[in-house]
């Protein structure tokens, strides 16, 4: 590789300051530089791992999302070129606000949801009536629910799937024989309400913050085979064929990146590749 290229971070800040640093910033690169929002766990390290496999001269400006800023605002409006935080059904919900058509050019990995108990070591052990954490967003709250489901917790309503991406609520279970009382939480709080309920389904990234391995601590796993939950790369139409955003893709779907997911993140993340 050429040591002209350059691997830029950018560090949270506040919200609305990061923003109008990165426009700022964008603004005056030149067009060998892409300008990417993402998480900064995992998302941002696989980026900056896979910027080792792009093309010569062609540099990352990684935008690390902190506090309320809304990534698919910021790729709609024009003001970054692609960003790296979220999955498919996310993306159709939150994508139906703005007007500008955005595309997945690459899928990545998957953030395994987990069943996590401070408590209890196996499911088995759960008490009737315990009382389980779930994520407070739509989206991943769904998600919980169908891995309650799969692991013969509770039934939910006839005709609502994982398969078909339906948006399950509290309101669809149909079947609670555990009696289990669902609370949800705001996401980046799960690892520390253990304390406080029984058990709590958390994201890979969060259960990694926290120390944990979820192969051998979570009671129950999310799968990688036929998951529609894995974590895309998006930009907007007009670039989907953007000569840099196609190395990019290309980069982060490689066997490389899928090993050093492997590698890093100990079956907290894992590759769809």
């Amino acid at each position: 590789m050429t040591t002209q290229r350059r691997r830029r971070v950018t560090r949270s800040v506040s919200g609305l300051f990061i923003g109008a640093l990165s426009l700022a910033v964008h603004a005056n690169e030149a067009t060998d530089t892409l300008t990417i929002m993402a998480s900064s766990l995992p998302h941002a390290a696989i980026l900056e791992f896979a910027d080792s496999y792009l093309l010569d001269n062609l540099s990352l400006e990684i935008i690390e999302i902190t506090g309320q800023m809304n990534p698919n605002g910021f790729l709609a409006g024009g003001d970054i070129d692609a960003n790296f935080f979220q999955h498919v059904p996310y993306l159709e919900t939150d994508g139906a606000n703005f007007s500008q058509p955005l595309t997945v050019i690459a899928t990545v990995h998957i953030e395994p949801l987990g069943l996590y108990s401070s408590r209890y070591d196996t499911l088995e052990a759960l008490p009737k009536g315990a009382r389980i954490a779930v994520p407070d967003n739509p989206t991943n709250l769904s998600r919980a629910l169908f891995l309650l489901e799969d692991a013969e917790l509770l039934s939910l309503a006839p005709g609502v799937s994982r398969a078909e991406l339906t948006q399950a609520t509290e309101l669809d279970i149909a079947e609670n024989p555990y009696e289990l009382e669902i609370v949800p939480i705001d996401a980046p709080l799960l690892m520390r309400a253990l304390a406080d309920v029984d058990a709590a389904i958390v994201n890979g990234n969060w259960v990694l913050e926290a120390g944990y391995t979820p192969d051998e601590d979570a009671l129950v796993l999310e799968t990688v085979h036929d998951n529609p939950y894995a974590n895309i790369l998006v930009t907007r139409e007009e670039l989907a064929d953007d000569e840099r955003l196609i190395a990019l893709a290309d980069a982060l779907e490689s066997e490389q990146v899928a090993e050093f997911i492997r590698e890093r993140y100990d079956g907290a993340v894992l590759p769809v590749h």
